[in-house]
Order: C-alpha cells, then sequence, then structure tokens
C-alpha cells in the first residue's frame, strides 16, 4: 500500500476487525499496552476500541516525554532564564507543562524571552543572531527528538557558539518499558511497541520484553490499519503460545534502528545514573546527558541550577494514567479543574497526551451528544 486512504479503507477495517474477533478468546480478557502517546491518539480518534471485542483492553502507557518530564525540571530550566537573563527555548508542547510558579508560556507572559522553535537548528541560529544573549534549548524527547539535539550540538561545537546551551531531558524508552513489567500492580499480556521511537532504536531493543517477561511485542505504525494488523499479529502469538518481537511497521522501522542516528547519539550523549520520570520515580540509566568532551554547550555543567523536586498537585493522578492503572476519565479532575484550557497535569497538555487525546475525540464528542 503506498497512499493513506488505504491504510484507512474500511473494507479493509472490517475484515482485520473481524479477525480479532475470531482470533479473541471470549474466555480470557487481554490488556494490550500501547506504549507510544501517538498511538494512543490514533486510538481514541479513528475510535479503534469500538471494533474490538469487549475483552481486549487498551491501556495507555509512559510513551510521551512530554507527560513523564516531572515538574521540577521545568523550573529548574527556567531559572536560567532569570539567573543568566537567558533566551529560553524548546519546543510547543513543554511550552504550556506547568512548574510551580507557571508554564514557560505564562512567564514569557511576565516578560520573560521564551520562544517555541520547531527544531534545536531553530535555538543555534537564535543564539548566532544574538551574540550578547546566552541561549538555552530546553531539550525533551525520547531517541525520537534526540539525534536532532546531538546533530545541532555538533554544528555548535564545529562554529564554536559560545552562547548556546542545552538542558538536556531526553530519556530512553527501554528502561520505562521495564519498569512498567517490574510495577507489582501492572499485569499486561503483550505490548504494540511504539512506532516513532524506533524508527531510530529499531526493534532488537525491545527482545528482552519477549525473552525475559514472556510478553510478545508488536512495532506499530500509526494508521487505523497498522493498529488493527497489530492487534492481529498479537493475538496470533497469544494464541501460538508465543513470545516474540514482531515488526508491523516495516515500511519505516529497520530491524537494527537507524545506524547514523545512532552514531550521533552515541558521540555526544552518555546515559545518567539515574532519572526521575513523573509517575514512575527514578529509574536508573533512563535518560541522556552530553559527554564531558560537550560540558561547555552543557547548561548543568555550565551553570549552577538548583535540584528541585516537586510534587504532583496531590488531587491529580497522572503517575497512575501514566502507569495504566487508570483511564483518563477516572481521574478526579480530568475535564474539571483540568482541561486543554488549563491544564493542571501534563498528560492533558502535550499533544501526545492520554488525557488531551481522551478529551478531544471522547469527552467532547459525548458531551456534544448530550447537549
Amino acid at each position: 500500500m503506498r497512499y493513506v486512504d488505504e491504510f484507512r479503507d474500511p473494507k479493509l477495517i472490517r475484515q482485520a476487525s473481524d479477525e480479532i474477533g475470531r482470533l479473541a478468546n471470549p474466555s480470557r480478557h487481554y490488556r494490550i499496552m500501547e506504549v507510544c502517546g501517538g498511538h494512543t491518539h490514533a486510538i481514541y480518534r479513528f475510535a479503534l476500541a469500538d471494533l474490538l471485542p469487549s475483552n481486549i483492553e487498551l491501556v495507555h502507557g509512559p510513551g510521551c516525554p512530554v507527560c513523564v518530564l516531572p515538574m521540577g525540571r521545568i523550573d529548574e530550566g527556567l531559572s536560567l532564564v532569570e539567573a543568566q537573563q537567558a533566551i529560553f527555548t524548546t519546543f510547543g508542547d513543554v511550552m504550556r507543562v506547568p512548574g510551580r510558579h507557571g508554564s514557560p508560556l505564562e512567564h514569557r507572559a511576565r516578560g520573560a524571552d521564551i520562544r517555541m522553535v520547531y527544531s534545536p537548528l531553530d535555538a543555534l541560529k537564535i543564539a548566532r543572531d544574538n551574540p550578547d544573549r546566552h541561549v538555552v534549548f530546553f531539550a525533551i524527547g525520547f531517541e525520537t527528538t534526540a539525534p536532532s539535539t546531538a546533530l545541532t550540538l555538533k554544528r555548535a561545537r564545529q562554529l564554536e557558539v559560545a552562547n548556546f546551551s542545552v538542558f538536556s531531558n531526553h530519556v530512553t524508552i527501554v528502561p520505562a518499558i521495564r519498569a512498567i513489567l517490574d510495577s507489582p500492580d501492572m499485569r499486561l499480556d503483550a505490548f504494540i511497541g511504539p512506532g516513532h521511537v524506533s524508527t531510530v532504536i529499531g526493534a532488537r531493543p525491545y527482545a528482552f520484553i519477549a525473552r525475559d517477561y514472556i510478553k510478545p511485542v508488536v512495532i506499530s505504525g500509526f494508521e487505523p490499519l497498522d493498529l488493527l494488523q497489530s492487534i492481529v499479529m498479537v493475538l496470533r502469538q497469544l494464541r501460538d503460545g508465543r513470545a516474540e518481537v514482531e515488526n508491523q511497521y516495516g515500511r519505516a522501522v529497520p530491524w537494527d534502528g537507524n545506524l547514523p542516528a545512532l552514531r550521533a547519539l552515541a558521540d555526544v550523549f552518555e546515559l545518567r545514573p539515574y532519572f526521575e520520570w513523573r509517575g514512575l520515580g527514578f529509574i536508573s540509566q533512563s535518560a541522556l546527558k552530553l559527554r564531558p568532551e560537550y560540558a561547555a554547550w552543557d547548561a548543568e555543567a555550565r551553570f549552577a541550577m538548583p535540584s528541585v523536586q516537586v510534587t504532583d498537585p496531590r488531587a491529580a493522578q497522572c503517575g497512575e494514567v501514566l502507569k495504566g492503572v487508570l483511564k483518563p476519565h477516572q481521574c478526579k479532575l480530568f475535564a474539571r479543574e483540568c482541561t486543554p484550557e488549563r491544564p493542571v497535569g501534563a498528560l492533558m497538555v502535550s499533544s501526545e497526551g492520554a488525557c488531551a487525546a481522551y478529551f478531544s475525540y471522547v469527552h467532547r464528542r459525548a458531551a456534544a451528544a448530550t447537549a
């Protein structure tokens, strides 16, 4: 198939749905986690859960980098704006993530120089255009976006741009999945593997899930037929008693990953001993920091930054939603105190957040139907 409408063909979708119905054992309840926030949005957008038997439950995972960012990291990054009179740059999703004293967008409304960029190279250009100001790029994302940060740092080093630094909040997907699997209150039958991050790291890193935890993994694309076919592949493994890593998204994901991107990551980054994740706590070797040879462009090495640990608002239940323990609408604040216009938690902010997806594609439709 070559065109997007082929991946949304109603006839093929019905065939895939019927196949799922035939494969699902009616005496068994299936819990399948889609790790990637992009998959969560596709599931809600296309109402794919409505095409599944009632005994197949899709569980939302921690694959949204903005959602897993602890509030304290926002405060640490924003501290540079005041202390260093720096220009703070970041991606659009971060702009509305709340810290203790407001989001970056609210800080900008108070007069801080905070700018949204589409690429870290945009932040580097701002630094070159403003040689008398320091520019910090608040880097965020899984291995999907980390290569662009790595290549930007290589460029900054090559050009000797002295007024540019990166505050790295890049995280890695495998330790988060392992933490989910080791959680005592989590029971899962299989995983729909993340699509975006796998275009960089490939399929091989998920082998431990099948080998050590005996759970099937199917890496999926983002169209309706991608996801339904992935569920078919998962159910076939479960029916046959197999636990393997399969790659449904072969048109974009090479088994061994994107080797030039992986080399760039290895050149620039190394693993942190530990890193705090919202809802999951501290996970060892789960995030990336700059190597010593890039210390001149490392905001954490270059400036004295406060180590800020902030707990989420007590009523917010972001952690439980991130771990798949609760559905978004089961949070006490959902659609009440916490909405996309006035988010309390990061899961309502991010374009990949489960709460934002549920609000946009389920809650609003239900509210309109009863109005």
